[in-house]
């Protein structure tokens, strides 16, 4: 049984990770094992800055979006003496177990510090993308999902006044989880993801004869920053088409704001089982949520295997737009 932990953030914020740490500390209290929250991420792990926890270090916090122990990105640590010096500053402190909350990246770093240094890490799911293979759910997919929900109802207000094409741009790099599940909730009539190609000329004559024949008072597509950019959709569209086409670009406000129920749910049941597996000998595993169950997927899959977006989705996507 491991006596002593540590819990950092790395990454992108994501709404739900401090209910995640959260979970971490109080339940690694409840079994009489000392917790270490490291500042910011990996850089925070290079420069030793980490203090021990206790359960009044995690009050107040389920509630609030981004992450009180802070996040931020290191070169340093991705080269092999960085994380051999991140790996020093463990053991120094006695810490026999990690548990590191973020998406592809940060996973990435844990496999790598496991592998090359013999960390015991068990790896948290906290990206908004929703992305890890072997899951459907990542902390804060959900209340990522409801934050661009929001924007759609009031942009499509304005376009149906002046009848025009509304473009929105949400995350999603690599991925269109996002613009795939908010297109389809928010009634878009074209989504657009790096996963699937796409004929904006096509798109462009179907939208003029859909105003020509007056079956529409406004369009609305959905694009992931990974397929293209809005505003270049956009200019591209009203050129092709003769029709008012205005493109928002929806940003970081995605990765803010308070969590969702089920994020606050999911990330506190995560966080506990994550933890409960760590202080008993578990390692290079990362815990996510499928078919509604908690499951444990090897570290190295979860980073190197790419997730697939659902074909039914697509397939309905089409059917109901």
């Amino acid at each position: 049984m491991r006596k002593t932990i540590a819990v950092m953030t790395s990454g992108g914020d994501s709404p739900g990770m401090n209910a995640a740490t959260r979970a971490v500390v109080r339940t690694a209290l409840s079994e009489g094992v000392k917790v270490f929250g490291i500042y910011n991420g990996y850089r925070g792990l290079l420069e030793d800055d980490m203090f021990e926890m206790n359960t009044r270090s995690v009050s107040d916090i389920i509630q609030r979006g981004g992450t009180i122990l802070g996040t931020a990105r290191s070169k340093e640590f991705e080269t092999a003496e960085g994380r051999e010096n991140a790996a020093e500053n463990l053991f120094a402190r006695g810490i026999e177990g990690l548990v590191v909350i973020g998406g592809d990246g940060s996973l990435r770093g844990a496999q790598q510090l496991t592998e090359e240094h013999n960390i015991a890490v068990v790896g948290l799911p906290g990206t908004i993308d929703n992305d890890i293979w072997g899951m459907d759910y990542t902390i804060g997919s959900d209340t990522a999902a409801n934050t661009i929900i929001d924007a759609i109802n009031k942009l499509r207000d304005t376009a149906s006044a002046h009848r025009r094409i509304a473009i929105l741009e949400v995350m999603g790099r690599h991925s269109g989880w996002l613009a795939l599940i908010t297109g389809m909730s928010g009634g878009a009539e074209y989504i657009l993801v790096p996963e699937e190609q796409f004929d904006l000329d096509k798109i462009g004559t179907e939208i003029r004869e859909m105003y020509e024949e007056n079956q529409k008072r406004y369009v609305l597509i959905i694009v992931a920053e990974g397929a293209g950019s809005a505003i270049d959709i956009g200019k591209k569209l009203e050129e092709k088409t003769g029709i008012d086409t205005r493109a928002s670009v929806l940003g970081h406000i995605q990765r803010g704001g308070s969590p969702t129920v089920m994020d606050r749910v999911y990330a506190s049941t995560l966080g506990e089982q994550a933890t409960r597996a760590l202080i008993s000998g578990v390692s290079n595993v990362v815990y996510g949520i499928r078919h509604g169950r908690v499951v444990n997927v090897n570290l190295y899959d979860a980073v190197h295997k790419k997730k697939s977006l659902d074909p039914e989705y697509l397939r309905m996507a089409k059917v109901l737009a």
